[in-house]
């Protein structure tokens, strides 16, 4: 059984409350077509004008279990890349290529063709913050459209179409902002904006409470405001293994007092959050026993099983140790991780995963909300501020209750993978504070790219891991002035309106406005358009290119000037006429360039 209802819009003037039955589809700009799967009749279809250019697109299909398809076309003229929340390459990729699916654990489901000039030739979002949808996308080779299909079970789907051509940020930020509409979000404390010393990189498995404290001792002076204890806290092994997780124990010889560690941390004027793998319970574990049929599958190279979230007893179990670390050892948050896990999908020719007997709701990915909402409500009734990390892939809306930072996933050592992936996130993460994957290099590292480092993230909240007992003076010093320097424009780049540009280039530079603050970063050797009013002007040069060109709409008449190095000592200092709409300024790499009106 299948229904069909389509409509063409040649992009004139929004419609505004069209529903839509059954129309044949013609040869307009935009093609549509709505499919209902499993019914007689069909669906019913409402288009309405959601703004200039934007299109929202409501299916209702008559049968409760039916599975409802939107799909679209547009002529693929002038696109330059594709961007979608998964990060990855920017290609255009074929209408053949395997779907991806968006869910609560996994990616959102948004994505924006993109054209000359950063413009959105179509951005799309599905209003479905929880359940699995399937996204299918890709160049038609054979007509020379670019198509989309967007899929789910239900009897009601809804799309959101925004072909205003505008910037491809601002119809993605929109696009969740739509979002927040469905659900409501929560305020997020200033703490979670704040950067962070992560012990993951410096230190992996092979740590104790001593040499924890010895970090924090150092990461506070230089501006830290937040300590995040990764693996290892809850094992005395030092190999790479989860068999151990499930217990969620603090390990007995390697952090024998935990309250009064984390009480020593607290002092310091760190908070404190503490690693938890949410969807696992090791080999190893005595929950491993107790948990035994409610698992969804075995991972053997984790030593691990992949605990069903729609099981109640899974949830119980999983509640009470997780907010253990609030309640009982006196943490102010948890890093949780590895949700994305919860989403996998059993390879080709495999046996599909098994369900807890006890499962009460049809998707592990309303388990997966059924699970982080208990949790939420336990931790905020023993601490309201409390903070909580999330990471990439697992960074759609339907997390933004239970969350108050997403990061950026694994990228040791590479400035480009981690300032694209921040990037990313600013534009689909509402309300909450993103934060980068923590920033590590070698002992030997220089000052200049330390600084490279730091300013690849500038516009997310800084992570760093590194072993400070073994940097020297100038390298701490080009460290302590770029957090400091984040701490001063706090607002300016990480709760502003971002912009990165040239997404097929990995962003060679990224803008972020704040009324009348305005911010750079420059990661090549490209002019800076500096566009509209402004009284404060900050280009950080994260290139090797150290001439620093910046246009203007018009003369900004005299400016005060001030070039410092990677380590903030000051290069040039100066009262400068600017007569024209172009200043050029020699800026090192690692520096900052300041300008004020």
């Amino acid at each position: 059984m299948e229904g069909t209802a389509a409509l063409s819009w040649d992009g004139s003037a929004p419609p505004s409350g069209r529903t839509e039955t059954s129309r044949t589809v013609d040869a307009g700009p935009l093609a549509l077509r709505v499919t209902a799967v499993g019914s007689d009749t069909a669906p019913a279809v409402t288009v309405t004008g959601a703004g200039p250019g934007v299109l929202l697109v409501e299916a209702a299909a008559d049968a409760p279990d039916a599975r409802l398809r939107i799909a679209w076309q547009l002529p693929c003229t002038g696109a330059t890349a594709y961007w979608t929340p998964n990060t990855g390459t920017r290609w255009l990729p074929p209408s053949w290529a395997p779907p991806r699916e968006a869910s609560l654990p996994k990616g959102a489901p948004v994505g924006s063709l993109v054209g000359p000039g950063d413009a959105a030739l179509c951005t799309f979002a599905v209003g479905e913050l929880v359940r699995p949808v399937t996204i299918g996308e890709g160049a038609v080779e054979e007509t020379g459209r670019y198509s989309w299909w967007v899929e789910q079970d239900g009897p009601r789907l809804a799309l959101r179409l925004d072909l205003s051509g505008r910037h491809f940020a601002d119809t993605v930020r929109e696009s969740a902002a739509w979002w927040g509409t469905l659900a409501p979000t929560r305020p997020v404390p200033d703490a979670a904006f704040e950067p962070v010393f992560c012990t993951w990189y410096a230190l992996h498995l092979a740590m104790t409470s001593a040499d924890v404290e010895r970090l924090a001792e150092l990461a506070a002076p230089l501006g830290f405001r937040s300590l995040i204890v990764d693996d290892g806290w809850q094992t005395d092994e030092r190999t790479r293994s989860y068999a151990t997780t499930g217990d969620w124990q603090p390990a007995p010889h390697d952090f024998p007092d935990f309250a009064g560690h984390v009480r020593r941390i607290q002092d310091l004027g760190l908070a404190y959050l503490l690693w938890h793998a949410a969807p696992f319970v090791g080999d190893r574990s005595a929950a491993a026993e107790r948990l035994a049929g409610h698992t969804l599958a075995h991972l053997p190279l984790l030593e691990t099983f992949l605990l069903d979230p729609r099981s109640p007893t899974v949830r119980a179990h999983q509640v009470e140790r997780l907010a253990a670390a609030v309640e009982q050892h006196g943490a102010d948050g948890l890093k949780i991780d590895f949700v994305d896990a919860f989403a996998r999908r059993p390879a080709p020719g495999a046996a599909p995963d098994t369900a807890s007997p006890e499962a009460d709701c049809a998707t592990v990915a309303e388990g997966v909300q059924k699970l982080l909402a208990a949790l939420d409500a336990r931790l905020r009734a023993a601490r309201p501020d409390v903070l909580v990390e999330h990471r990439q892939d697992y960074t759609g809306p339907g997390l933004w209750p239970y969350a108050t930072m997403v990061r950026a996933t694994d990228c040791p050592l590479g400035a480009v993978e981690n300032r694209v992936r921040t990037a990313d996130l600013r534009l689909t993460a509402g309300p909450l504070a993103v934060h980068a994957d923590p920033l590590t290099w070698h002992p030997r590292e220089s000052p200049e790219q330390i600084a490279v480092l730091l300013q690849s993230v500038l516009f997310a909240t800084a992570q760093v891991s590194v072993d400070l007992t073994a940097q020297d003076a100038e390298q701490l010093t080009a460290l302590a002035f770029w957090l400091s320097i984040m701490k001063e424009h706090r607002d300016l780049l990480q709760r502003s309106e971002l912009r990165p540009h040239r997404p097929e280039l990995a962003y060679p530079v990224i803008e972020a406005r704040d009324g009348a603050r305005l911010a750079f970063g420059r990661y090549a050797p490209l002019p800076l358009r500096a566009r509209g009013e402004w009284e404060l002007l900050l280009v950080a040069n994260a290139d090797q290119d150290t001439l620093v060109r910046v246009e203007f709409d018009r003369a900004p008449g005299t400016v005060d000037l001030l070039v410092q190095d990677c380590r903030g000592g000051t290069v040039a200092r100066a009262q400068t006429p600017v007569g024209g709409t172009e200043l050029s300024v020699r800026v090192p790499t690692g520096g900052l360039l300041t300008l004020r009106r």
